[in-house]
């Protein structure tokens, strides 16, 4: 894994300074943990599974990297940490030659998340799937897959879809010049202050699941994942089991870009380790043009 000089120094003073673990978890999410010379492939096309019970939330799916490059963490259906708490995606973000990962969270709010439209509720405008409602979750009808899922908590708003998604055409993964050229409003930058809580153990197991499963790696799907999404963490590891017995070759390293609380030192510190990588990350590109791509049409 290919990190940039002037990042993995600094990720690695402040790892040694100020220990992550000690830190507001607010804090903790706020900076890159990892950057790489590559763009991610472009998101992939995808259907999202019906949901296996009332009171889940949906997570979207995304291109994490590691040691063989970049590879697909499936869309999922998670259970909040607690009531009240949405969750905001993490995405990629191309600044000063590299692209850097910025960790997902859950927070009172949906915060900014590069302006990247996952689909399903995630526009690239906050989150448009559903809302919280005295302590209960309510679904957005226009959005949710139910499949044959019996849910008393239902609305219907059409309009927030419409007026909070970005056109995306190419379906590009990152943010910045050659992707979606956007920052963050006033709102969403004060929305990073509030208090974050970390991905659930439930998630971090999902995240390790999708890096263990070969079948996820671009090198191997060329951009399109054999899992795009999974109705359960459950459900997924399952199907990532039965790829691990059809075909155990080994994945070496951890994902790097895992969402865990881990200190970034420890993250980068793989790549430091190796004097060569087994499987060599493509070659860097000049950085594209800026342009704005769209999916939806954006009113």
């Amino acid at each position: 894994m290919r990190f940039s000089h002037a990042v993995r120094k600094m990720m690695m003073a402040a790892a040694v300074a100020v220990p992550l673990a000690t830190l507001p978890v607010s804090e903790a999410h706020a900076g890159v943990f990892i950057s790489v010379n590559i763009a991610p492939p472009a998101l992939p096309v995808y259907v999202q599974p019906p949901m296996p019970a009332e009171g889940y939330i949906w997570t979207p799916g995304y291109w994490a990297y590691g040691d063989e490059g970049y590879y697909w963490v499936p869309g999922v259906w998670v259970l909040a940490p607690e009531p009240g708490l949405l969750w905001t995606p993490g995405y990629w973000g191309y600044a000063g030659g590299v692209y850097g990962w910025h960790a997902g969270y859950w927070g009172p709010h949906v915060g900014f998340y590069g302006g990247v439209n996952y689909g399903f509720g995630y526009g690239g405008i906050g989150f448009f799937g559903g809302e919280w409602r005295g302590g209960h979750f309510f679904y957005n009808s226009a959005v949710v897959n139910f499949g044959g899922v019996h849910v008393t908590n239902v609305y219907v708003n059409r309009e927030v879809v419409v007026h909070n998604t970005i056109v995306n055409a190419n379906h590009v993964a990152f943010n910045g010049p050659g992707g979606v050229v956007r920052g963050p409003s006033p709102e969403e930058a004060r929305f990073a202050s509030e208090r974050h809580v970390e991905p659930t153990p439930m998630q971090q197991q999902h995240f390790q699941a999708a890096a263990q499963d070969r079948s996820q790696l671009a090198s191997v799907n060329h951009g399109r994942p054999a899992t795009p999404a999974a109705s359960s963490p459950e459900a997924y590891h399952a199907v990532a089991a039965a790829h691990a017995s059809a075909a155990p070759a080994q994945r070496g390293g951890q994902p790097a870009a895992a969402e865990r609380g881990a200190p970034a030192a420890q993250r980068s510190a793989p790549a430091a380790q190796r004097s060569a990588p087994q499987h060599p990350a493509p070659a860097a590109r000049p950085a594209p043009k800026p342009q704005q791509r769209p999916e939806e049409k954006k009113h």
